[in-house]
């Protein structure tokens, strides 16, 4: 094993003692859809810069004067300008480029995107807020830089009070897609870079002294104790803070520390959410200036020896992993109705369990499968072969971590917060990981660390998982392929699985692909019975050679484009192991895995 240097071991320490080195972003605003906004969704011009012309010099130097001023032509003083936003074509937004315009299907790039909107002043502060753009984006608000993101998957807020004037205003957004070996993710994935502002963008307004974030649950181990915490965005003590469950007759008046945090933890007796009755009740924080209302369900997420326990009682987790793509038409999901498709599809195979893999699926996604009584693996982005040995790379991961757990810290469907998915081991990766679920224990012990790991095997016959991470972690999880990457169907009747932890065990990915429509013999690859098949083995296995196990969710629910697919008439840039093609046909395995259900 390599050495670690000092250098590496800093590189864990510094973001944990200095924080993040970001100046511009504020703190996330939670639950922006309980609050007062202005949509700034619709049609946005935009101009494709390749060349990053609108935003260097020829000197490849940044620009004062760059695409963002959106200066107009004014022939009288001769100012000379090469774009112009008026006269560019539209694209809607949210949205992503590949599927809106076909010249930009396969690209990676800068394109820039305009927007104009009305605004009246008040006493308000007013924040610019994004739920996500893909990858690096850099905001400007009538000409003025007010700041920039990198992460393609989670939501990010501007304080644009003082950038803001009475009437037109413009926002323009330098977006680039292009993947790069420091990112998180890397630059090697197998899914598609969609490009572009791909959920909704808000103005949201809020009071000078406002509800910055709430965390309102069950106190661990408790069903009967509910806990609270507001955070407003001062530091001032004695600020009153009222907590109201209408449903619950609870209304409770706190107080702020020094800090400007109110507590408070006391015995009521709600009913709990659980995929039979997924209740919410109206939870309202309020201010003597501010007021968020929003919908919060009660449950206890616990692991007790090789069980998982939803309200103390031992579950079998009937999932599946889903990547964020739409039925039917195959870009970005942005919105309920497209969330609300795959989550039904998800409920009729008999899910009890969704895997949102392998980024934060949009706020929508997870409300929705919360409502319908799904509960939910959140993942970040720590794929394959990420920079472990990178401060960059772990300040990019660990701000995504935690933009994604303040965004859903509220939702009870989230059980499992992930931290990677197939990353090889080494002591770099084990302290960048390690770090990650240190922060995830501080911000959160209510819930669920896991990863899905890679296979150690004990012999060809004895599968097994030999993961240093494993100390980390409430729930071993693990990605198999037996019968697809790993030998021919038939291995699947020879081994078993012997795994040495005195944890709870998912198989977080397994299956194989076909083409829906294509049939064949059971050994015929590509085909729907080779798939299905390949179900029945791998369920019998499972029954009869697996360690008892509290769940597995399958790859995946439908087929979803990636350009590391490449084999024509059979893939065609999509990755075919879904249970339901990329146009809603159910294959056969569908109906296999449904049965298997049915019976758990």
């Amino acid at each position: 094993m390599k050495k670690i240097t000092p250098f590496i071991c800093f590189l864990f320490i510094a973001p944990l003692v200095y924080g993040q080195t970001s100046t511009e972003l504020e703190p996330l605003l939670q639950n922006v859809y309980g609050r007062n906004v202005q949509r700034l969704n619709g049609y946005w011009n935009y101009i494709i810069d390749p060349l990053e012309s609108g935003y260097y010099d020829y000197r490849h130097q940044p620009a004062a004067d760059g695409f963002f001023k959106d200066v107009k032509k004014d022939s009288l003083d001769n100012n000379l300008r090469e774009y112009d936003f008026d006269a560019s074509p539209v694209m809607a937004i949210p949205g992503d480029w590949n599927t809106q315009n076909r010249d930009l299907f396969y690209y990676e790039g800068t394109v820039w995107f305009r927007q104009k909107f009305q605004y009246q002043p008040s006493d308000k502060r007013t924040f610019l807020y994004f739920g996500a753009v893909n990858y690096d984006a850099k905001v400007y608000v009538n000409g003025k830089k007010v700041g920039e993101h990198y992460g393609g998957f989670t939501p990010f807020n501007f304080d644009v009070t003082d950038k803001l004037m009475a009437g037109e205003n413009v926002v323009i957004v330098k977006v680039d897609n292009k993947r790069s070996t420091t990112a998180v993710p890397t630059d090697n994935f197998d899914w598609f870079n969609y490009g572009g502002i791909t959920r909704d963008v808000l103005l949201v307004e809020v009071p000078k002294t406002y509800i910055q974030t709430y965390k309102v649950q069950l106190k661990k181990g408790s069903e009967k104790i509910i806990k609270v915490s507001v955070k407003l965005n001062v530091s001032t003590a004695g600020i009153p803070v009222t907590i109201a469950i209408p449903e619950l007759k609870l209304s409770k008046i706190i107080s702020t520390n020094i800090e400007g945090v109110a507590t408070w933890e006391g015995k009521e007796s709600p009913k709990l959410w659980s995929p039979k009755n997924p209740k919410l009740y109206k939870v309202i924080v309020s201010t003597y200036s501010d007021k968020v209302t929003d919908e919060i369900g009660f449950r206890q997420i616990s692991a007790r020896g090789n069980k998982v326990l939803l309200n103390g009682k031992s579950i079998f987790l009937k999932g599946v992993s889903i990547h964020e793509e739409a039925a039917f038409r195959s870009g970005r999901i942005f919105s309920a109705d497209e969330a609300r498709i795959l989550l039904a599809w998800a409920k009729d195979l008999g899910c009890n369990y969704v895997r949102l893999a392998h980024y934060p699926h949009n706020e929508q996604m997870v409300r929705e499968a919360e409502k319908m009584g799904l509960m939910v693996w959140d993942e970040i982005p720590l794929y394959w072969t990420i920079h472990w040995d990178k401060l960059e790379t772990y300040t990019n991961a660990m701000n995504q971590l935690d933009e994604m757990m303040e965004r859903d810290q509220n939702r009870a469907g989230v059980i499992i917060w992930s931290l990677a998915n197939e990353t090889p081991v080494s002591e770099a990766r084990n302290l960048f990981l390690g770090a990650l679920a240190r922060m995830v224990r501080e911000k959160d012990d209510t819930r669920l660390i896991s990863m899905a790991m890679e296979r150690k095997d004990k012999s060809k016959e004895v599968l097994s998982v030999n993961d240093d991470m494993s100390k980390h972690v409430d729930i071993i999880s693990f990605n198999q392929y037996v019968g697809w990457y790993d030998g021919p169907k038939d291995k699947l009747d020879q081994v078993k699985w012997e795994i040495d932890y005195d944890k709870p065990i998912i198989i977080s990915e397994f299956g194989g692909g076909a083409l829906a429509g294509r049939h064949g013999g059971d050994n015929d690859l590509w085909s729907e019975e080779y798939q299905a098949d390949l179900y029945r083995k791998t369920l019998k296995m499972i029954d009869e050679r697996t360690p008892t196990l509290v769940g597995i969710s399958p790859w995946v629910l439908k087929d979803f484009r990636s350009p590391r697919r490449l084999l024509p008439q059979i893939q065609d840039g999509f990755n075919r192991k879904g249970l339901i093609s990329d146009r809603g046909e159910r294959k056969q395995a569908f109906f296999i895995l449904q049965e298997w259900y049915k019976k758990k």
